[in-house]
């Protein structure tokens, strides 16, 4: 069993945040920690240029409160947000935290992800710890 475990939720999927919440449960070891994560892609500069930055905080605060609702009101959960591109800021968490396994759900891969990779994709090659997937 593991004493850390990270979920990863991608607010703009919604891909079985539930599922994987389940899951972790299932494997997290007594007196362990589950921490639900959300990666907030960082804002091109042409784009923050033209944005006030209270525009931008608001954004932030509304994707806690989403993230905070997608967890459904569940105490046994820690919910974060860190900036960056999620597939590298998920394993760099990871890494940084101590984290013994990442459970993250996938979607059904289509024809882009062949080209370019799913974040799911990426964590599964680039993380140091164990990796469960959920569909």
């Amino acid at each position: 069993m593991y004493k850390k475990i990270l979920v990863p939720v991608a607010l703009d999927h919604r891909t079985n945040t539930a599922i994987a919440l389940k899951v972790a449960r299932k494997l997290k070891a007594e007196g362990g920690e589950i921490i639900a994560l959300h990666a907030v892609e960082p804002i091109p500069g042409y784009v923050t240029n033209y944005l006030p930055a209270e525009q931008i905080r608001a954004g932030r605060e509304a994707a806690k409160a989403a993230l905070v609702a997608e967890l459904g009101g569940v105490s046994d959960v820690k919910a974060e947000m860190i900036n960056g591109p999620s597939g590298r800021a998920i394993t760099e968490y990871a890494a940084e935290h101590d984290v013994d396994c990442i459970v993250i759900a996938s979607h059904k891969p289509g024809l882009q992800d062949y080209f370019l990779g799913s974040t799911a994709g990426r964590v599964v090659r680039h993380a140091g710890c164990a990796v469960h997937v959920v569909r």
